[in-house]
């Protein structure tokens, strides 16, 4: 496409993310890979909440969380999830959709051996969306955790990440008057090639 130069050129959407995470980096002053992440569950009522990207991959992105949580469990039953990456400091936003995998092997271990040992034990403590009779009750059950799994605990067998394989990226920019860039990159499940469209604003 001729006009999709500068800050959109390139043929990989997902190495485009990749160079604007990078600018946002310097720019953006808290969290610049906090993504707006949205479920569905069995109903079809939307969730959304924010959480940490972890990793841009060569064709996917991953985010570590609780499986039993109910973002957990509605990826679980769904295998589908998106996201908004949004950066004020740039002016720009990204949008994901795409199909879910569990990434729950090695790669899931080396993570969770790179946390501070407090969120090592506190993945262990919290049963995250569950009912919390009170914040003493999750200290006392974090105390509980550090004195059975001691300075070095495993990474707990419901805890790891999602890897989002997009099947729909689209790139914005803000442009004055509202005359926003936007470009949609789309293909279908299982697909590599890519299908790019100019959108309205």
């Amino acid at each position: 496409m001729s006009d999709r130069t500068g800050i959109f050129a390139g043929d990989d959407p997902i190495a485009l993310a990749g160079r604007w995470m990078a600018e946002a980096e310097k720019t953006e002053i808290n969290d610049p890979n906090a993504i707006a992440l949205a479920t569905a569950d069995a109903d079809g009522m939307p969730n959304v909440r924010m959480v940490l990207l972890k990793e841009i991959a060569a064709d996917s992105f991953v985010f570590y969380t609780n499986y039993d949580s109910a973002k957990g469990q509605e990826i679980a039953q769904s295998g589908k999830a998106a996201f908004v990456l949004h950066w004020k400091s740039l002016r720009r936003q990204i949008r994901v959709r795409g199909d879910v995998t569990r990434e729950d092997g090695p790669e899931a271990d080396a993570y969770y051996a790179s946390r501070s040992l407090r969120s090592r034990l506190g993945a262990w403590a919290s049963r995250q969306s569950q009912p919390l009779s009170s914040r003493g009750a999750l200290m006392a059950e974090v105390a509980r955790i550090t004195a059975t799994k001691g300075t070095n605990p495993p990474r707990p067998s419901y805890w790891g990440g999602f890897r989002i394989t997009p099947v729909e990226m689209e790139f914005w920019a803000d442009g004055d008057f509202r005359l926003h860039d936007r470009f949609r990159w789309s293909r279908t499940s299982g697909s590599r090639d890519w299908k790019v469209s100019r959108l309205n604003p």
